[in-house]
This record gives structure tokens, sequence and C-alpha cells, in this order.
């Protein structure tokens, strides 16, 4: 066992002195005056009480390679080319513009396995802190984010068991307001159309048949889904199939902007009148739903503030002030269009 440095010959007080007169470990001393927040109260007055009596000041170079994961943010997210993902990653580097941070960017690829990879690299290079898209990490996973030793922000859901901060927004109850949006305006036979498939969209399912249930109106028939990556064509062929189902279908909830803008486009090539004989309701609110024609109803999330706040959070746990609230909220907005203007 390699026991820590001591002072030699009356020289300068090395943290093993400090150890020795705080009556703690040398790891403990350096965990307090780098992390104080992870030390009791009272064990931190007794270290810097030691501190402050021996003179003890940290070696600058020995301080920068423990600092080391003080340089860079780790940033996990499912998709680089993604719209959705693409503004929360602007809003973490616009934030940390005017830092000393740099950013490490990984693509999980909606893969769990991958996941893990690059949190088991990311953690071996000591990041000063982690943000992780989602809240379904696989038991190996958390554990590697539970370990990291660094602030870890978990961002775009919220949920009742953060690994340590974690800011967005309920998916489930983004579903279940588009789909009473839908009922509110006197829509029947609403569908589902959703594409991806992954957690996230699962929630915005179950709040979809939370809300027709509800009132009554639920139908397996009515769901139609795929894992199949999403896109505008996708939507269209998707629609179809919906149709094929249901020919009385007269709402549908998709479960993001791209599924919705491909409705629209076979409804304008079948001649299907929207919002008369269909309404359509979006997820996300990217800037094609404003534009279209007619313009598309859709569930506006802040996803650039996800970023920012993500920072914030992190940022304010590194420099010893965590934040006391883990759980941010950040919600959504129904936007409503011409699309469901029935």
């Amino acid at each position: 066992m390699i026991k820590p440095r001591s002072r030699r010959g009356g020289g300068r007080p090395t943290i093993a002195d400090v150890a020795r007169k705080a009556g703690v470990g040398a790891i403990t001393v350096s965990r307090a005056l780098r992390e104080p927040e992870r030390v009791s109260q009272d064990l931190r007055r007794q270290i810097l009480l030691a501190v402050d009596e021996l003179g003890y000041v940290p070696d600058p170079n020995a301080r920068a390679l423990a600092s080391a994961r003080a340089e860079v943010f780790g940033v996990l997210v499912p998709s680089l080319t993604n719209n959705v993902f693409a503004e929360v990653v602007r809003g973490i580097y616009d934030s940390l513009s005017d830092t000393p941070f740099r950013i490490q960017l990984g693509n999980t690829h909606y893969s769990g396995l991958e996941e893990e990879r690059l949190l088991q690299v990311f953690g071996s290079q000591r990041p000063a802190a982690l943000i992780v898209a989602g809240i379904d990490q696989t038991p190996t996973s958390r554990k590697l984010l539970e370990n990291a030793g660094c602030p870890v922000v978990q961002v775009m859901e919220t949920g009742p068991d953060p690994v340590d901060m974690m800011v967005g927004f309920s998916h489930l109850d983004g579903g279940r307001r588009a789909t009473e949006h839908l009922i509110e305006m006197g829509y029947r036979r609403i569908g589902f159309i959703g594409a991806r498939m992954d957690p996230r969209s699962q929630r915005r399912l179950a709040g979809y048949r939370a809300a027709v249930e509800k009132a009554g109106l639920f139908d397996p028939r009515l769901v139609t889904t795929t894992p199949l990556l999403s896109s505008v064509s996708l939507g269209r062929e998707l629609f179809r199939d919906a149709l094929a189902k249901m020919p009385t279908l007269d709402g549908v909830f998709c479960n993001n902007d791209d599924i919705a803008l491909g409705v629209l486009f076979e409804c304008h090539r079948a001649a299907i009148d929207v919002p008369k004989t269909i309404g359509i309701v979006g997820f996300n609110d990217l800037d094609m739903m404003q534009v279209a024609f007619p313009s598309i109803t859709s569930i506006r999330t802040y996803r650039y503030e996800i970023g920012r706040r993500a920072v914030a959070m992190a940022l304010a746990a590194i420099a010893g002030d965590r934040p006391q609230e883990r759980i941010v909220d950040l919600g959504f907005e129904l936007r409503r269009r011409e699309s469901t203007a029935r």
C-alpha cells in the first residue's frame, strides 16, 4: 500500500500533514477541499482548521492534475441529427461558451449498450459533469452515473428518482394534453401514430391512451406504431395504414412533428380536408409546424432552455452550491393552430 507523501525537512506542508493534524485520511482532506458538499460540516471545519494552522497551500501542479475533471462536460444524447436534441446541445454549448469548460459529445444511437460503453469511456476521463438524455438507463449505466464522482444532470424528462439532478418535462402529460385538445375540439375517432417508439414516445402513447380511455373513446385499432426511424415519408405511410384499419378516423396525435407533417402531406394527396375531416397534433413544435399549410397544432417543448438549465445546475454543483431543487420541470405548451381549428 502506498502511503501519502509527507513533509520533508520542515519544508512546505503536504496534504498528508493536514490529514494527520485533522485525524483523517488524505483522501478525505482532498475531498473536503475539492468537493466540500460531500463532507459533513463538522469534518470540513476540522480540516480547514488544520489547513489554517499548518499554512497548507495546495501544490498547483497536483491541483491541476486533480482538477482535470473540471475541464470537460460529458454530454450523451441519442441522436445528433434529430432537431430536438440538437436544440438541447445548442443550449449546452451556448451556456459553456464563456467558461473554461469543453464539451465531449457522445451519440448513443438509442442503444442502452452504447450508452454503457460511452459512460465507461467518459468516466475514465474524469469529467467535471455529465449531462445525459433520458431517465431509462440500464442498471449498469445507472451505477456508472452514480459512481461518476461528478454532478450528473438527466435531461428531457422528469421522474421520481434522479441519479443526481434532472431537468425536463412529462412526456406522459404532454401526450395526454395533446389528445385532450383533440377531444375538446370535437374529434372522436382519434388515432395515435408513432415511430421509433423509444421510452419517451411510449410515455406519450400512455398519455394518449389515458385521455381516450377517460373519454370512453379507446379502440386498439386506433394505435399505429413502428420501431422504424421517424421521417416525414414514414408519416405518410403510417397514416395510410391507420386509415386502412379505421376508415372513420377523424383525428391524429403524432408522437413527433415529422410524422405529423407526413400525415398532413398525405391528407393533401388524398384530398382529405384538414381540419374539417381530420385534426392533426404533433409533438415538439419545430419551426415547420407554424409554416405548414394549414399550420399544425403541436406540443411545444423548451429544449434550448433545458440545455441551458442543465449547465447552470451542473456549474452550481461544481462550485459547491448544489441546487436544492434536484428535479426541475419546465413543462410544455400546447400551440393551437389551424390543423385542429374545426
